[in-house]
């Protein structure tokens, strides 16, 4: 009863004004706010028991009045997680414990800081008291991500509170189709999926297909590259967003029906948008006749098995049929027939994310941001050997060094970074020489890598490339959905020659084989994963050959990764610090203290744990001595 009544009072454009600008109202006080991010990053590093810690003592001191808690999704800084945001003043608390808590409530009703607690600059020592000065976040452009920082995503009076749904009214009021397909094409939007096709001419083609049995629009969350979890932090953090994206994507295009696709390993975002859209049908945005207007849409959530594969937008659309998650000749294109027959749009997440901002900001000034035909920002995944890791929101165009550097911080440990991959398991390797390139779908292309949804795995010296093409290699042949016999059987192929090299069992002819399967699998198989599939052999070979001729013809891996090749040895250089001796996992070192250590290579395992704590740079990979190389008959 008390649902019929809300959608009652609302039920018309200007009712949910009114509702709107009744909460906007009540928001306005600035009382103090406790702001714990709890996305799957914050609750895995015990965000959850920070949030009980703070709820227990505002309940204790009874300061429900003048301090407030909210509960958000990730804000992208996940190496520093759990952390607390106190707002309005934007004082930033890095890798809070309970025991902190108690102290941080203090000061915040004295108007104080807890200067030991706030972040610390690596470089300088210095204490960073406001978030927006630290230099991972201000160094970033963060349009879609700030709003997680204001937003509890169980609480659709907060996206409101925060201008949510206004973009849509807009549209709705204008009732003008036409419009809202022009404000996107100039805003050269293109999909933040990977392929980065230009958004308003998808949704134009739709527009143009007569209603027939209805059209329908997909949100694609199936977010399946190792590392990568941007889309998956929208739809935890925000997913009201995408909510009012789709919203105005079926008022442009004359869609009925919308679906989320969402692979099941996201179970706090599935958790989440279902509640969001209770909420929206509760507050008449979602159904039949919505605000009176009548206009028709729905979206319901649809959950994926996790195969990689249904990332690719024909196999998705038979995973939503129910059917196998494997990819269909094209033409006819989905927007021509897709589920069930119907005309069917797909776009990525943050693809979604972004239309409400466009039509808020307006098409012109969403141009001026990035690059011509790169226009907005991207987040990208920044994770491996770097400093500052989590998610970081930049205009398209920045280089890749000022991303590594400028927000990553540089290299984690001592050794310096050797190459960052872009796109995925599908994606390429760029040397650190490369890095001042733009970051665009075009320039990521002329290297021979792609955009892919926004992964950025960051590698450092001590990583070997041949290694990296076996563990990629390995991931796409298990993923793989066999229907391309080039496909099911060249990625198994690759992966074995990969194996061999690694192994010292290569010979000369393998780099020749191994770069006839790549460009065959390239140029045969039938959707974009199998053509791209090739990508990680292409690239490191094209950049890192000299690696896969030492594996081949010396039987050595330069990283010293490859076990079955290295082994380690002290030089001179060492001072007996013993940091060595400690973390090795087999004692294969022995020393006193101060003097020289020498490794047992009888023992080693080449895990390479010693070399990672040297503050010397004492110990160095040589080749195994004890073995010969044995090459393995094809």
């Amino acid at each position: 009863m008390e649902i019929e009544q809300k959608r009652e009072q609302i039920e018309s454009i200007d009712g949910f004004r009114r509702y709107s600008d009744s909460i906007i109202e009540s928001n306005q006080a600035p009382i103090p706010t406790i702001v714990v991010p709890c996305g799957t990053c914050g609750q895995a590093s015990g965000a959850n028991t920070i949030v009980n810690q703070v709820r227990t003592e505002i309940i204790n001191r009874s300061l429900g009045e003048s301090l407030h808690l909210r509960v958000t999704g990730c804000h992208g800084f996940c190496e520093m997680e759990p952390s607390l945001l106190i707002e309005p003043f934007g004082i930033y608390y890095p890798k809070v414990q309970s025991c902190d808590i108690a102290r941080i409530i203090d000061a915040i009703t004295r108007g104080r800081v807890v200067d030991d607690l706030l972040y610390r600059d690596p470089e300088t020592g210095t204490s960073v008291e406001k978030m927006a000065d630290i230099p991972f976040f201000k160094k970033q452009m963060r349009l879609l991500l700030s709003a997680n920082e204001k937003i509890d995503p169980l609480r659709i009076s907060d996206y409101i509170a925060n201008g949510g749904y206004r973009s849509f009214l807009k549209v709705l009021e204008m009732s003008d189709p036409a419009w809202i397909i022009t404000e996107i094409k100039e805003s050269q939007l293109r999909g933040r999926g990977g392929a980065g096709f230009p958004t308003g001419v998808k949704w134009e083609l739709l527009s143009q297909r007569p209603q027939g049995m209805g059209k329908y629009l997909v949100c694609n969350g199936d977010e399946g590259d190792p590392g990568a979890y941007m889309d998956r932090s929208i739809l935890e953090g925000n997913p009201h967003s995408i909510i009012e994206g789709m919203l105005i994507g079926a008022c442009a295009t004359g869609a009925t029906e919308g679906i989320i696709y969402v692979r099941n390993e996201y179970p706090l975002a599935i958790k989440h948008l279902e509640i969001a859209l209770e909420q929206s049908r509760t507050t008449d945005l979602l159904g039949d006749n919505i605000l009176g207007c009548g206009f028709a849409f729905d979206i319901k959530v649809v959950k994926g098995a996790g195969a990689f594969v249904c990332g690719e937008e024909t196999a998705l659309i038979r995973s939503i049929e129910g059917k196998i998650g494997e990819p269909c000749q094209r033409p006819p294109y989905p927007i021509d027939k897709g589920i069930d027959g119907r005309p069917t749009c797909i776009n990525n997440v943050e693809t979604w994310a972004n239309i409400p901002l466009i039509i808020q900001k307006g098409a012109k000034e969403f141009a001026t941001i990035g690059k011509p035909g790169n226009s907005g920002t991207k987040i990208f995944s920044l994770v491996g050997k770097i400093r500052n890791t989590g998610l970081v929101e930049v205009p398209m165009g920045m280089s890749i060094r000022d991303i590594v550097y400028g927000i990553g911080g540089g290299p984690s440990e001592n050794a310096g970074i050797k190459a960052v991959q872009t796109g995925g398991p599908s994606g390429g390797c760029i040397p650190e020489h490369m890095f001042d390139i733009s970051v665009d779908y075009d320039s990521l292309k002329e290297v021979g890598s792609i955009m892919g949804s926004g992964g950025m795995i960051v590698m450092d010296e001590y990583t070997c490339m041949v290694d990296v093409a076996r563990y990629f290699m390995n991931f796409l042949k298990d993923e793989s959905c066999g229907k391309c016999f080039t496909c099911r059987k060249g990625t198994q192929r690759m992966w074995e020659i990969l194996d061999d090299i690694s192994c010292g069992r290569g010979d000369s002819e393998s780099l020749d084989l191994l770069l006839e399967l790549a460009e065959s699998v390239k140029e045969t198989t039938m959707c974009g994963l199998g053509q791209t599939a090739p990508n990680p052999v292409l690239s490191t070979m094209r950049y890192y050959r000299d690696e896969y001729i030492e594996h081949i013809e010396n039987a050595y891996c330069p990283a010293g990764v490859c076990k079955e090749l290295t082994t380690f040895e002290i030089s001179d250089d060492c001072i007996g610090c013993r940091q060595c001796a400690t973390v090795c996992p087999v004692g294969a070192i022995a020393g006193e203290k101060q003097e020289r250590h020498v490794i047992d290579d009888s023992r080693c395992i080449a895990c390479g744990a010693c070399r990672k704590v040297c503050k010397v740079n004492a110990i160095h990979v040589k080749p195994r001595e004890d073995r010969g190389k044995v090459v393995q008959s094809w």
